[in-house]
């Protein structure tokens, strides 16, 4: 008996530990690493995969595709702060990366992904010929997806981790590092640049790619959005009804793209040609998944989770501010689907049709098009063929990819008069063929119906879905206001009393890392000498629309949240939409955008505004509805200008500041006249006049213009009419800001000045810049920021002790749509306007005054940072705490 029993025990211990070979019944552990552009979509497929039971599903990496829906900073800290608030620090993050792809076709290591590989060259600048298909600004733009609406960064906890310049790991690195490992499934859920410059560089390393889910393309689909109803009362154009894709932006040049496929036709080539197993989502399936009206008001009694909580008002906003009343005939489950419908095949281990609970499922042949016939016709469109010998990686001559390219969305060559109004280009196009192109993929056709007919939900994953991201395992932490029990909105205001208030004073910036320098700068420049009433933001130069948040986190840190903050238009004067003829001069990655978007890792150091940019809105201006709080609402530029403007006494009148492209200055000049009568001076910062063919601009990455500086590069059209406009204009040049961009200088002055809390963070944002040019070529270019500080001190005062040196000169902008020339200032004694232009300072004056009274306690922050702010959130000491002298305190509705 006794030797039955042990013989037992060893029978069940090695059916545990040692017969997992022999038990079919083990859970099959999956590794998984999600690409992802970080669309709004994108977030609810990330946050269902969190919720899988990591013994099954196991995420080990997201990386992010910056060319598409989103700016790489934002996006990847909003991965970092959703993977915090899951409990997932674990997850590896990448994103960008300054490899290149040289002339030959060399591929370097860390190729950054923020261009298509067709237009990939030596730099992270360049070209958006796909990418301006995605709308910039709001209404559902690149905006709202960056700043998700606004419910970011009220919503989302703030972590450790961050992107910060250098360390932050790349895309490839993240990748290698990932698949290396062992045996992985790939989630693709955006455009597809990454993972196609991974397969063409890391060959060896397919063999452990098991599996790859793709969401996009159009293969048989007919788009259901832009249809005539079928008793329509009034004579009805269809617009994308019935096309293959879904490119809203662009359908009329080629209606057969989807959007995921059309960011990087080339590099979904490579995927899909990879010889992996391949299963594909596509339109045809998520268009028969829409969002109904009947899921929101059921996901709206469902939010037992932070992360149901964050994606229902994510979706419920995207709903409120959509353009037209065709929501939930236009809006679809697409990435989550995707998420839902590759969990299910895994979990029933790969079978050989696909079986799983959403999606109907069959085998298919198709191809991505990446270029349009008659092949082997060099007409200018195409880099990998025109002008050279040998095609760029050794492509075949006359074969697929060496058609016409489409060179943007309204190409001349896509139109052709067929009565319907559609182009014929193909560009990006998932299409069904056969012969040596065809590969055999496994496709989902159509989204399962509900079992429970009973159920308000009509699609079996709408009822998954809601389970799944309400489910008590796994759930998220905290959310924003949660992680600390005395949290509390709060809006610091300053009460001036008695104290005479000096020159209305209006700044206008871009959001370079030199711009905020000046902000601190200007919001320390006693009031009395200028009171700063309003600022502007122009989004047409160093940083995406969305950093705006990091102008009111300045503002709360020095309690003057009392001060409107403007946004200007993200498109250049005379440019259409997606042009980014100007932009293109920005590098997306190192010292570019990235940078700006995160004040270069240090925008999260700061404070937290309870203001920041939202996407609610209201019928009053112009909306189709009103948001649940139109209160919220961002304002324009415009509206910011008139409130201001109206506010004035009769004989105030208003000094304009400008450190960035003069596209808002421009608008507010071509808005009506008046608008400008109220203007006493404006001082510019930029522009450029070269004395010898030597003394060269700074629009470093336009080899071919010599002579411009960035910010009239960026928008010159903008530039002409402010110089021609016949206002009192005092330009703060180049030539004078380079007397003044020595690092070591202004470090040294700041480091000898009193260390407020505005001090230690300009010295630590200027000495990383510093830093930065020292160790790493790409950023040469940081001391150019230092130069826009310059004009904050000439517009509050002819200090004796910089001893200014002015001329009036006449000067003529140059703008007439060629890069090699626009932006240049010549002097012009016939046609040129007379400005009055800043020569020269003194120098070693300039470092002392600035760092004088940077570190001047007067006038000093409220607040700190945001470690500060946790601390005070985190003890109930806040209920009590004083508050400086000469500030208010104003506790927000909106407080928890």
């Amino acid at each position: 008996m006794l030797f039955r029993k042990r013989l037992l025990w060893s029978l069940v211990l090695f059916g545990l530990l040692g017969g997992a070979d022999f038990c079919s019944a083990k859970p099959l552990h999956r590794r998984i690493l999600l690409d992802t552009d970080a669309d709004a979509d994108d977030l609810f497929a990330l946050f269902y995969l969190l919720k899988q039971n990591q013994s099954e599903f196991h995420l080990q990496a997201v990386t992010i595709t910056p060319n598409s829906w989103n700016d790489a900073g934002h996006a990847v800290n909003q991965v970092y702060d959703i993977l915090y608030m899951m409990g997932r620090d674990d997850v590896s993050v990448g994103v960008g990366g300054e490899g290149t792809i040289l002339s030959d076709g060399t591929i370097l290591p860390n190729v950054g992904g923020y261009l298509p590989i067709i237009d990939q060259g030596e730099s992270t600048a360049g070209p958006c010929r796909y990418r301006q298909s995605v709308p910039v600004g709001g209404s559902g733009g690149k905006l709202d997806v960056a700043a998700n609406y606004g419910i970011r960064r009220g919503f989302l906890p703030q972590g450790n981790r961050k992107y910060s310049p250098l360390r932050q790991p790349t895309a490839q690195e993240v990748l290698i590092d990932t698949i290396s490992k062992g045996p992985i499934t790939i989630f693709m859920i955006g455009t597809h640049t990454n993972i196609g410059i991974f397969l063409m560089t890391n060959p060896h390393l397919k063999k452990n790619i098991e599996h790859i889910y793709v969401v996009g393309g159009g293969v048989r689909s007919k788009n259901p959005t832009g249809c005539c109803p079928k008793n329509a009362s009034s004579p009805c154009k269809p617009s994308q009804c019935g096309d293959h894709g879904n490119l809203f932006t662009a359908y009329t040049y080629n209606p057969n793209a989807e959007f995921n496929m059309f960011q990087d036709p080339f590099a979904a080539y490579q995927v899909f040609h990879s010889g992996i197993p391949i299963t594909l989502v596509p339109l045809d399936a998520t268009n028969t998944i829409p969002v109904t009206e009947n899921f929101l008001i059921e996901w709206e009694k469902r939010q037992q989770t932070y992360e149901s909580q964050y994606c229902f008002q994510t979706l419920k906003l995207v709903r409120d501010t959509w353009f037209d009343d065709q929501f939930y005939t236009s809006y679809f489950m697409w990435d989550s689907f995707t998420s839902g419908v590759a969990v299910s095949i895994m979990r029933n281990l790969h079978s050989h049709n696909g079986e799983n609970e959403f999606a109907e499922m069959e085998y298919i042949n198709i191809t991505i098009v990446t270029s349009n016939k008659p092949y082997g016709v060099s007409d200018g469109s195409n880099p990998f063929f025109d002008g050279r010998l040998t095609p760029k990686f050794y492509l075949q001559k006359n074969g697929v990819h060496s058609g016409h390219v489409m060179t943007g969305i309204k190409d001349p060559f896509c139109l052709v008069e067929n009565g319907n109004g559609k182009g014929k280009c193909e560009d990006g196009y998932t299409k069904e063929v056969t012969g040596a192109e065809a590969v055999r993929v496994l496709l989902a056709t159509k989204a399962k119906p509900n079992k429970d007919i009973s159920s308000p939900l009509d699609r079996e994953y709408f009822k998954n879905f809601l389970d799944v991201l309400n489910l008590p395992q796994g759930t998220g932490r905290f959310n924003f206001s949660t992680e600390y029990p005395y949290y509390k909105e709060v809006e610091y205001k300053p009460d001036f009393g008695k104290r005479k208030l000096g020159k209305p004073v209006v700044f206008d910036m871009d959001m370079s890392a030199g711009d905020f320098v000046a902000l601190i700068y200007l919001l320390k420049v006693p009031v009395e000498v200028m009171n700063l009433k309003g600022i502007l933001v122009s989004p047409t130069g160093w940083a995406n629309a969305a950093t705006i948040d990091i102008i009111y986190d300045v503002l709360h840190m020095m309690g003057r949240d009392d001060i409107p903050v403007g946004l200007g238009d993200v498109y250049a004067v005379n440019q259409s939409y997606g042009d980014c003829r100007y932009t293109k001069a920005i590098p997306n990655g190192d010292g570019g955008f990235i940078d700006s978007d995160t004040l270069y890792g240090l925008g999260r150091n700061l404070p937290r505004s309870p203001r920041r940019y939202t996407a609610h809105n209201s019928v009053k201006y112009g909306a189709p509805r009103n948001t649940d709080h139109p209160e919220l609402r961002q304002p324009l530029a415009l509206e910011v200008w008139n409130n201001i403007s109206d506010s004035l006494d009769p004989q105030s009148k208003i000094t304009i500041l400008t450190n960035g492209p003069l596209t808002t200055l421009a608008n507010i000049i071509l808005s009506e006249e008046k608008s400008t009568s109220v203007i006493q001076n404006i001082y510019i910062v930029g522009g450029h006049i070269s004395y010898d063919d030597m003394d060269h601009g700074n629009v470093f990455i336009i080899p071919s213009n010599k002579y411009a500086e960035l910010n009239m590069f960026l928008d010159p059209f903008a530039a002409k009419k402010v110089f021609n406009s016949g206002l009192n204009i005092t330009l703060i040049p180049l030539g004078v800001q380079r007397q003044v961009n020595s690092f070591r200088k202004i470090l040294e002055s700041l480091q000898l000045t009193k260390k407020t809390p505005e001090a230690v963070f300009t010295y630590r944002l200027l000495s990383r810049l510093h830093h930065l040019q020292h160790k790493y070529p790409r950023y040469h270019h940081m001391d150019i920021f230092l130069g826009e500080i310059l004009g904050t001190i000439i517009a509050a005062g002819d200090d004796p002790h910089l001893h200014p040196f002015f001329q009036v000169k006449p000067i003529k902008v140059i703008a007439m749509g060629d890069e090699s020339k626009d932006g240049q200032i010549v002097i012009d004694k016939k046609q040129g306007k007379l400005v009055k232009i800043l020569e020269s300072v003194n120098p070693r004056e300039y470092y002392d005054y600035f760092a004088k009274l940077i570190g001047d306690k007067s006038q000093s922050a409220v607040i700190g940072s945001f470690d500060e702010q946790k601390i005070i959130w985190s003890t109930p000491s806040n209920k009590t705490r004083v508050i400086k002298k000469g500030k208010s305190i104003i506790f927000s509705n909106n407080s928890n």
